[in-house]
């Protein structure tokens, strides 16, 4: 596996290595002891899939409170999306900056989204497919979101939303929450 940390401190695109032969391939998409040894969070103790016939389906921008602050490791796995996560640490030195990969089944790249940032997505294709492993158990009481718009950091999504929950649509602004 290899790690490629990102603008955002703590965060990680993660690329898988593949051993290739005239079968096809096989690699790692997960291993405890490489989480560990780059000081990762590696207890996981649920996996969510979310599939999205539309392309430009939004989901997001969500994360828990504590205690159920939840690291996540995303990975696209049918069609392609693009993630985008938010630093929502105050004491961090990327405090409230963005930024957005695209994850697709074709590229296998995941991407490690630490707790304390909202996390969400933009389908890029028809029937898409994200898989994501979590370290916390929902907690719908802890969930908490953000607006997929909202002004104060300017998200540059790459489609026009097609599809979003009343729910994602109608998240205040951060700067209401912080209130």
């Amino acid at each position: 596996m290899i790690f490629k940390e990102t603008k955002l401190k703590g965060t990680y695109i993660i690329e898988i290595e593949k051993l290739e032969d005239e079968r096809g391939f096989f690699a790692r998409a997960w291993c405890k002891k490489e989480f560990e040894n780059h000081n990762l969070i590696s207890r996981l103790v649920q996996a969510n899939v979310s599939f999205n016939k539309k392309m430009g389906t939004l989901r997001g921008m969500h994360y828990q409170l504590a205690p159920y602050k939840e690291t996540k490791l995303v990975r696209c796995t049918r069609g392609a999306i693009y993630d985008v996560i938010i630093d929502l640490r105050p004491d961090s030195s990327t405090y409230g900056q963005w930024m957005g990969v695209e994850l697709t089944s074709e590229n296998y790249k995941m991407l490690y989204v630490p707790e304390d940032f909202a996390h969400g997505f933009q389908t890029l294709e028809d029937n898409t497919e994200t898989t994501y492993q979590v370290s916390q158990f929902y907690a719908p009481g802890s969930e908490r979101g953000i607006r997929y718009n909202d002004p104060g950091f300017g998200i540059k999504w790459p489609r026009n939303v097609q599809v979003i929950s009343e729910k994602d649509k109608n998240c205040p602004d951060y700067s209401l929450l912080r209130k």
